[in-house]
């Protein structure tokens, strides 16, 4: 059992990087993919846990890349390069994302939702702020009874009080990626907001730009679509992934190594990794 897509509290998990890998030991897992969004700084730490142990440690990152249609995000798994190229352009993603911060939670208290930057930062624990923090922070002030109802109806995407932010091309993500020994791939592809034509039009395009694979595998998606997605990466020539998207407490339903369905994660799913030779 393994798992390609996690998150710790140097993003917006709420397990440590040290405490996410003794998690996966105690589960079983064969091997982990640590992939915060905007952040390499868990890597060295979970590596350094899992030194010496049965679980194979890939380093990996979540990136947000710019799209009309949807939400993209693109997972970069395998970063066993050099990868300063990469966390140059993080940084600044992170400046962007700390200005869009600000924006946002001052249009909140302006609406009478208190929210304040000491608070998010207390609630993220010296990570990097994400709108998941935003969401936990709201449920905490009882402003909403759960997460999911903090994007639905405040700050998800075309809504109210929702502030946009920098996010990388396609291609200069892709190409930071490769430079840093890994390989890009879709995930949770069914959030871009597009179906059957559409979808598999713009899988090509990405295919095309230098992506490996598709997260066809994720806890939000039904198994059938799931199953569709992995065929739909076979005919286009992409590898399918599977992850489970822990984010401990802040996703309590979902469980590290399982997928949709509650489904374990097979190993067979890492050999996207060997990918990366053609990709580099």
């Amino acid at each position: 059992m393994i798992d390609l897509h996690t998150h710790s509290s140097m993003s917006d998990g709420t397990y440590t990087p040290e405490a996410l890998v003794d998690l996966a030991l105690e589960t079983g897992l064969g091997a982990l993919a640590l992939t915060d969004h905007d952040s390499l700084a868990g890597i060295d730490r979970a590596a350094a846990r899992a030194r010496g142990t049965r679980l194979a440690l890939v380093p990996g990152v979540e990136l947000e890349i710019a799209c009309d249609s949807g939400e993209f995000h693109l997972l970069g798994l395998g970063l066993d390069g050099d990868r300063g190229g990469l966390e140059e352009a993080l940084e600044q993603v992170r400046r962007d994302r700390h200005e869009r911060n600000v924006r946002m939670a001052a249009r909140l208290a302006a609406a009478g939702i208190p929210v304040t930057l000491e608070e998010l930062a207390a609630v993220s624990g010296g990570g990097v702020v994400s709108r998941a923090h935003f969401a936990r922070l709201m449920v905490q002030k009882g402003v909403v009874k759960r997460t999911d109802d903090a994007f639905s109806r405040y700050i998800g995407k075309g809504r109210p009080f929702y502030e946009p932010r920098r996010t990388l091309a396609l291609a200069e993500a892709v190409r930071l990626v490769s430079r840093a020994g890994g390989v890009a791939v879709v995930a949770h592809p069914l959030s871009l907001g597009l179906a059957g034509a559409a979808l598999r039009q713009y899988l090509a395009h990405a295919r095309d730009a230098g992506v490996a694979g598709i997260e066809a595998w994720h806890p939000k998606a039904a198994v059938r679509d799931c199953r569709r997605l992995e065929r739909l990466a076979g005919s286009l020539g992409l590898a399918a992934t599977a992850g489970s998207d822990f984010h401990g407490l802040n996703a309590p339903q979902r469980r590290l190594g399982h997928t949709a369905g509650g489904l374990a994660i097979d190993d067979r799913y890492l050999s996207v990794l060997r990918l990366k030779a053609v990709s580099a």
